[in-house]
């Protein structure tokens, strides 16, 4: 029912990349598997099907862990783009967290175009994909393709693999449906590989990622009466390790399946005065950490949600921390 709605969505998008010639596809800030592999994923798509310049922008760069995937992908930096030359512009992803700064930058005959999974999308643009019972931004680019009909090469279903198993912890969280899974084994068809995009994403974490993992969860303090556990990483603790959030966040993920637990948050420093906390909640709970989220101006799903705050995490004597 919801391919049927995206109808004349998909129709327009095509119409629209059909007539443009430059291309500009934007990831939200600091960008996790799915908004990597979405606009990656997107921008080899059209380059291999329409004859097309497709730029990919950011506020930062690419993970480096997803290059064993996605091999290197240069991100402009919205200070280095020429606005005036593109007459498309596409946000894939929490089109809240960075593309929303950059619309009134493009030239007043640019088609701007969203695709998002996130329920809480307020955004409103010339096209409109956002439907939250998708796993990902990458599933409904998938969609997009069998909706043209066009082909999807080996590099792009490893795109849009990624940033499903990213999205979903490899098909773990409520997010997975069997509309997912069928997408998911399409795209293994078309030569993406499980084992290795968990392996890059997930498993081959780096010691001192384990490390700093433990020392999250040492810090974790229970709050039984309210079924909150909560824990902090300082600008000491990271002690000049270059963390990703991504490989940090996976700790929120973690103290969620603590017995009794009904969210978990992970605050961690991510530059001198900006903290980034990420809430996660179990499957079962009752609690929808995205209004949590939006009370600091963050967003995301029911079960997973993140934000960003001024701020620095600063350790006490007695072992504790507070932000200031």
């Amino acid at each position: 029912m919801q391919l049927k709605i995206f109808q004349k969505e998909f129709n327009t998008l095509s119409y629209s990349i059909k007539h443009a010639e430059e291309i500009l596809l934007f990831a939200h800030n600091r960008p996790d598997p799915d908004a990597c592999g979405s606009v990656v994923g997107f921008k080899r798509y059209i380059e291999e099907n329409y004859d097309k310049n497709v730029t990919l922008g950011c506020f930062n760069e690419q993970p480096e862990f997803l290059e064993a995937v996605l091999g290197k992908n240069e991100f402009a930096h919205p200070d280095e783009l020429d606005f005036s030359k593109f007459d498309l512009a596409i946000g894939c992803d929490s089109v809240e967290r960075g593309f929303d700064k950059i619309i009134e930058k493009l030239n007043k005959d640019c088609v701007v175009a969203v695709v998002d999974h996130h329920h809480d999308i307020t955004l409103k643009t010339d096209i409109n994909i956002v439907d939250a019972s998708f796993s990902s931004a990458s599933e409904i680019l998938y969609h997009f393709a069998k909706f043209e009909r066009k082909k999807i090469s080996q590099f792009v279903a490893i795109a849009y693999l990624t940033g499903i198993i990213g999205d979903t912890g490899i098909f773990q969280y409520s997010n997975t449906s069997s509309r997912t899974l069928d997408a998911s084994a399409e795209l293994v068809k078309q030569g993406a590989n499980i084992s290795k995009i968990v392996g890059a994403t997930f498993a081959n974490q780096k010691i001192k990622t384990l490390n700093m993992w433990g020392r999250a969860l040492e810090k974790a303090k229970l709050f039984e009466k309210e079924g909150l556990i909560v824990s902090a990483i300082t600008k000491e603790d990271l002690d000049g390790k270059n963390l990703t959030g991504e490989e940090l966040k996976e700790v929120a993920s973690i103290l969620a399946t603590v017995p009794g637990v009904k969210a978990s948050l992970l605050l961690f420093q991510i530059d001198e005065n900006k903290i980034r906390g990420n809430i996660r909640a179990p499957s079962d709970t009752d609690i929808d950490v995205s209004k949590i989220a939006r009370m600091f101006g963050g967003g995301g799903h029911k079960l997973a949600s993140g934000f960003e705050i001024n701020g620095k995490i600063i350790s006490q004597e007695d072992g504790g921390w507070k932000i200031v």
